[in-house]
């Protein structure tokens, strides 16, 4: 994740750099340039860093995955919310309904 989003900074600077020396210096032209900068920047980094793209998007699906196993695996063994309440107001640990 970091390296993806270091790439994608650095790849902005360059891009920032490169329009500032084709001549966008001017302060009337510094929205044109910060704005220039971040498309040609997602254009370049859409093509350029795929594989980094693709790994941190398996990492995620990875942690969503092992997140919803542990919450399934949790939520098994415990009672649901409405069946400890219902426990909790008659006073019975839920043996009688």
């Amino acid at each position: 994740m970091l390296r993806y989003t270091v790439l994608r900074l650095l790849v902005f600077l360059g891009c920032l750099a490169a329009l500032w020396l084709a001549g966008l210096r001017d302060r009337e032209d510094m929205l044109l340039l910060v704005a220039g900068a971040a498309l040609l920047s997602a254009v370049i980094s859409y093509f350029a860093l795929r594989r980094f793209r693709e790994d941190y998007s398996a990492q995620l699906a990875e942690r969503i995955d092992r997140r919803t196993a542990a919450k399934r695996a949790a939520a098994a063994g415990r009672p649901t919310d409405e069946e400890a309440e219902d426990a909790e107001t008659s006073g019975d640990e839920g043996t009688f309904r």
